[in-house]
């Protein structure tokens, strides 16, 4: 944080000094048939960031139709209460072979998968990572 001294010019650099506001590694829920390898949140000058990466312990998720990158909605993992998005938010998976959009429930937590790229899906025993950020609400 800066402290500012007599006669220092109060400038936007100087207002945003990017400090960890707040930051939590656990408290993240696996779905049925997902376990959660790994969870991560950061909170810095107003932005949220989220990496939670989980593994597909149940059946293979395929393609409603080939080719089509539809899938069955799929929950996948809960947020914290904290670590949340203020509305809806979309976010991106992938797990390095295929990739795909999912939606954050602003009232639940829940991160459900909802595409994918190509015709892969979702094989079981696959390791999946969630990427997203977000504007901060109070709080």
């Amino acid at each position: 944080m800066t402290v500012f001294l007599a006669g220092m010019r109060m400038t936007a650099d100087r207002l945003n000094d990017h400090t960890l506001e707040d930051s939590v590694s656990s408290g993240a829920t696996a779905a049925t048939d997902w376990s959660v390898v790994s969870f991560e949140g950061r909170k810095v000058n107003g932005i949220t960031t989220i990496n939670a990466f989980c593994n597909r312990t149940g059946a293979a998720i395929a393609e409603l139709v080939a080719g089509s990158g539809n899938i069955t909605d799929t929950a996948m993992v809960t947020l914290p209460v904290g670590w949340r998005p203020p509305s809806n938010h979309e976010g991106l998976w992938g797990n390095g072979t295929n990739d795909g959009s999912v939606v954050i429930s602003s009232t639940t937590g829940i991160i459900t998968v909802r595409s994918t790229s190509g015709s892969a899906g979702i094989a079981s025993g696959s390791n999946v990572r969630v990427s997203a950020s977000w504007i901060s609400e109070n709080g």
